[in-house]
């Protein structure tokens, strides 16, 4: 079985908490235990990805989207969307930078990431999460 859940957040540090707690609370009511690596991984994702939006989204940008599925083999895909139009890249960073990481650790988590234009209203990260881990 399929399940989806998507929701607009504004885009403040805030936030980034708030998608985390919605995308635990849906996987947790869509059966994922708390024990469940695919349910902490999908949370620490959304909280990467929305991370990003919020410190580097546009800057007239007001809201964000957060998208949860719940795939029917346990699988998780995130997406947030936003109005940007700059790819996300992983960057280098040295061991005294303090930012920077956020798409290495989605890359080390994540099954599978990318990105997909959403043509002129910007584009949207997706990571998916499989419960057989990566």
């Amino acid at each position: 079985m399929l399940r989806r859940n998507s929701f607009r957040l504004p885009r403040h540090p805030a936030s980034v908490g708030l998608a985390r707690r919605r995308v635990r609370d849906h996987l947790a009511d869509w059966g994922h235990g708390p024990d469940d690596p695919a349910l902490a991984d999908a949370v620490l994702l959304v909280s990467e990805l929305a991370t990003n939006v919020v410190r580097h989204g546009p800057l007239l940008e007001r809201e964000f989207e957060v998208a949860v599925t719940a795939l029917a083999d346990g699988s998780c895909l995130i997406e947030v969307s936003d109005e940007g139009r700059h790819k996300p890249r992983p960057r280098a960073v040295g061991d005294l930078d303090e930012s920077g990481r956020g798409l290495h650790i989605v890359e080390h988590i994540a099954t599978a990431w990318g990105v997909w234009s959403r043509g002129s209203h910007g584009m949207t990260v997706w990571a998916l999460v499989t419960t057989g881990g990566t």
